[in-house]
């Protein structure tokens, strides 16, 4: 939406604004908002003014924290606030530059461990949901059958709780998209407003719209009154 490559240059007040937009227009609606990059890695003092501003300003109802056991303390803190966490482990965006890309997680027997203890961890500190993303489908059904809390997958096959993906995916409304084999389309919206727009341009150029249908016209003998008798078809 804001033409970035990666989530990592969202900044706190870009995540209040586009929250408090979403509150305007999706009444009676549970909003869960990113923490963004490096908003909670410093002091719980300076975590809690971010949140306190997802929350005031934003209105959302519950924050989403990427990361395993390495912010559970933090994630304590926040839940003992009054505030709902999300967590979200597997392919966090944000940690794209230090785990080498948009890589699956979970297919070796580390990797799945880490996972699993990092879910643990999360849940033991409050969390009331998980985000599986990106992790083989095989590790992320074990860690929701092990998980009292729900777990959503993003690319994390059958066996999660439930399942999110990005609407421009499912519409490909995007420009210069690129498939991703987790991802189902269910419409090319992009095509269409490509498409759209292009046969717009192209009408305007060959002078096909306005046509007379399009356009509106003043009563009889206005031109004349304002230009003066005869001079209407000049100014015309």
């Amino acid at each position: 939406m804001l033409g970035y490559d990666t989530t990592i240059p969202v900044t706190l007040d870009d995540m209040v604004y586009h929250s408090r937009s979403v509150a305007r227009g999706a009444k009676n609606t549970f909003i869960v908002t990113d923490m963004p990059f490096m908003t909670y890695h410093g002091s719980i003092d300076e975590t809690l003014r971010g949140v306190s501003r997802i929350m005031q300003e934003g209105h959302a109802q519950a924050v989403k924290m990427e990361g395993g056991a390495e912010i559970a303390d933090t994630v304590k803190r926040i839940v003992q606030s009054g505030v709902p966490v999300l967590g979200h482990i597997g392919l966090t965006p944000q940690s794209v530059n230090q785990i080498g890309g948009y890589r699956i997680q979970g297919k070796d027997e580390a990797d799945a461990k880490r996972l699993l203890e990092d879910a643990r961890a999360l849940e033991q500190a409050g969390a009331f949901g998980i985000v599986l993303e990106l992790v083989t489908e095989e590790v992320a059904a074990y860690i929701s059958s092990e998980l009292s809390i729900p777990t959503i997958g993003i690319g994390a096959g059958r066996g999660c709780d439930g399942q999110v993906l990005v609407y421009h995916d499912v519409l490909k409304y995007t420009s210069n998209y690129r498939n991703k084999r987790f991802v189902k389309t269910y419409g090319d919206i992009g095509e269409q407003i490509r498409s759209g727009i292009s046969a717009y341009v192209q009408e305007v150029k060959a002078k096909q719209f306005p046509a007379e249908e399009h356009v509106f016209a003043a009563e009889d003998g206005v031109l004349d009154n304002l230009y003066g008798k005869g001079k209407a078809e000049t100014h015309s």
